[in-house]
């Protein structure tokens, strides 16, 4: 986003249309979808393990960064495909004003919850590990493994 905020304001508007049209096709709903899904699952299965709470802290932060998703920038996506084609535009800089400061704003949040939820997932990933890993050090000593 950096970089297109140097564009014009008509250059911005298309782009972000092209990029709207682009980002719909299986690999992103697979992931869009998939994220809080798979989520949900990991948070029913450690339901009662000690490790449950990083669990639903990501949960929770891949829940939110989706309806924020839906709530928010979806509609602002479909505020400027509503536009149409932005050398048709009347207002072209009205139209990017409406739509940058909070897609952008948004965006930043979505990106730090996203973040959040891998760091919480990654963290109950790591304490699901260190105790069930045990088994292997005392079978490696073991006369089985002889």
């Amino acid at each position: 986003m950096p970089s297109l905020s140097r564009s014009d304001d008509r250059v911005f508007i298309e782009v972000m249309q092209n990029i709207n049209d682009q980002i719909q096709n299986p690999v992103f709903f697979l992931s869009f979808l998939g994220a809080p899904l798979l989520a949900a699952v990991a948070a029913w299965q450690s339901r009662r393990s000690p490790y449950r709470w990083w669990v639903f802290a990501g949960f929770a932060a891949v829940a939110l960064a989706f309806l924020l998703t839906v709530t928010v920038n979806i509609p602002l996506n479909n505020e400027l495909a509503d536009a149409g084609d932005p050398a048709r535009i009347a207002d072209p800089a009205a139209v990017r004003e409406e739509f940058e400061d909070p897609w952008v704003a948004w965006n930043v949040v979505r990106a730090l919850l996203s973040t959040l939820a891998l760091s919480c997932l990654a963290r109950a990933l790591l304490l699901y590990r260190g105790p069930h890993m045990s088994y292997l050090e005392s079978a490696a000593g073991s006369r089985a493994s002889r």
